[in-house]
């Protein structure tokens, strides 16, 4: 009965909750990478490279500072998203709103590139993507990466 109890407020609860969770939903990683407007965050990796290639992409590296100085993309920026406050505004003065910008950490369930996405395009930035568990396949593909010495 308790249990019945418990489970039947928790339903309630969450029905009247503004932001409540939705007991259907696509919980892909497409669908978790999306912008409100239905907009796809995702970019693929040959696009990635592509625009690594031609020098018209940002890419920001949402790790931690160890993490980034351990390798990261070649010629990435370090933003990490727990620190993001802290940095902000030493990497945003580089950047110009229409700029492409790449988020990635590592990891397909690494939620920190994603949420670091949806903080630049809520400061006006319009073509941000996200390269979906980039710093490893980055690295798969041999392409170009930096490490600070130690």
């Amino acid at each position: 009965f308790i249990v019945f109890m418990s489970a039947a407020i928790g339903l309630a609860a969450n029905m009247i909750r503004s932001d409540s969770i939705p007991f259907i939903a696509d919980w892909s990683t497409e669908g978790r990478l999306t912008s409100d407007n239905g907009e796809t965050l995702i970019i693929q990796i040959s696009l990635a490279k592509k625009l690594f290639k031609q020098n018209k992409a940002v890419f920001l590296d949402a790790r931690d500072k160890d993490q980034f100085d351990s390798g990261h993309i070649k010629g990435a920026k370090n933003l990490p998203w727990h620190a993001v406050d802290d940095y902000f505004m030493d990497i945003a003065q580089d950047l110009q709103n229409d700029t492409v910008i790449i988020t990635y950490c590592d990891g397909e369930s690494c939620d920190l590139s994603h949420n670091l996405a949806l903080f630049l395009k809520q400061m006006g930035f319009n073509q941000v993507k996200i390269l979906v568990n980039g710093w490893t396949v980055w690295q798969e593909m041999n392409l170009p990466v930096e490490r600070e010495p130690q």
